[in-house]
């Protein structure tokens, strides 16, 4: 069980995220300050201080909370999704789906300065848990020879890879697609290589 402290203390770190990641989208990272992020939250600037030492700090937090939503969420999706050809799309709408509804806050993420930018580990850290839940789904369809021989976890970081990359083209511009466009394009580019060929698929003798 909580204490009631616990219980106020979480309630308003969330005030404080939710109302920074309003200000952080409408006004950018060195534009916003502390006492907008206040003002948003209807508190004193001073109780913002009480749960975080300075605006990295609130930034830092509204990306966390963020990136374990949408691993929540990633991998709710794929488990709801029947076939492995539906979970790869689940996996990538999700995460296409997330940045489109915080775009701001995900440019923020990859213009701003160094101590504001995900490094690779970090973001690989954020991804782990749901790229290992595909890649089970994947090492899965594969033992039930669904799809030609692979190394699932090595697809599934790629599936992640891409996902990213579509992310940042989205974000810079270069895509009128749809989320929905998007996500069945990477999901026909990468089910075209796992299909395998009718000469490569094993007999029931061979399968046993």
């Amino acid at each position: 069980m909580k204490t009631k402290q616990q219980i106020v203390t979480e309630y308003r770190r969330t005030e404080i995220i939710d109302a920074a990641r309003s200000v952080f989208a409408r006004s950018g990272f060195a534009l916003a300050i502390m006492d907008e992020i206040a003002k948003e939250a209807g508190i004193a600037k001073g109780t913002i201080y009480l749960y975080f030492r300075s605006k990295t700090e609130v930034y830092k937090a509204v990306l966390d909370h963020d990136m374990k939503a949408i691993k929540k969420s990633t991998m709710e999706r794929i488990d709801a999704a029947e076939t492995l050809r539906d979970k790869i799309r689940a996996f990538a709408f999700a995460r296409l789906q997330n940045a489109e509804e915080k775009k701001e806050i995900f440019r923020i993420m990859d213009t701003e300065s160094a101590n504001l930018t995900l490094t690779r580990s970090q973001y690989r850290d954020w991804l782990r848990e749901p790229v290992m839940h595909l890649a089970a789904a994947i090492e899965a369809a594969s033992q039930r020879d669904e799809i030609r021989p692979i190394s699932a976890e090595k697809l599934a970081w790629m599936v992640a890879d891409i996902t990213r990359g579509t992310i940042q083209r989205r974000l810079i511009g270069h895509s009128e697609s749809s989320v929905d466009e998007d996500a069945d394009f990477l999901t026909d580019f990468v089910w075209a290589s796992l299909v395998p060929r009718q000469d490569e698929r094993r007999s029931p003798a061979q399968a046993r």
